[in-house]
């Protein structure tokens, strides 16, 4: 009886814990307002380089964020943003070496690969960092 004592504290320690470490989702507006803190909106233009994006990150049902640079290019599609999924890997098929408005983005699963859904792209806004005065 003396061991089971302890080890009943541990593992309601243990299955505490994930409840007490979770961190609270943030709506997927709020996440990308997040991304864009201190950072302000350019024009929008219909295509970037590809060449020279640096990686990309879905926001769940809202956005694609492309990093060129120091410029984060955000694009909100067209159509499909529904299916946006942040753990989706996104398959971008292109005839030339710019991703631009009327192109489409292919949606795969992580784990099985197989297909998850295509979003239309739209302009593409890019963010800047604000200089201090």
């Amino acid at each position: 009886m003396r061991h089971l004592i302890p080890a009943l504290l541990a593992a309601a320690a243990i299955a505490a814990a994930p409840a007490a470490t979770a961190r609270e989702k943030l709506a997927p507006e709020d996440q990308l307002a997040k991304l864009l803190e201190g950072r302000v909106a350019g024009e929008p233009q219909d295509c970037i380089s590809l060449s020279t994006a640096r990686s990309s990150q879905i926001i769940e049902k809202t956005a694609i964020v492309y990093k060129v640079g120091s410029t984060y290019w955000v694009n909100r599609p067209k159509g499909g943003a529904e299916s946006l999924d942040d753990d989706d890997i996104l398959v971008t098929k292109t005839t030339g070496s710019q991703l631009c408005s009327i192109d489409a983005v292919e949606l795969r699963d992580r784990t099985s690969h197989m297909y998850a859904g295509f979003v239309s792209l739209g302009q593409f806004v890019p963010y800047k960092r604000v200089k201090g005065e």
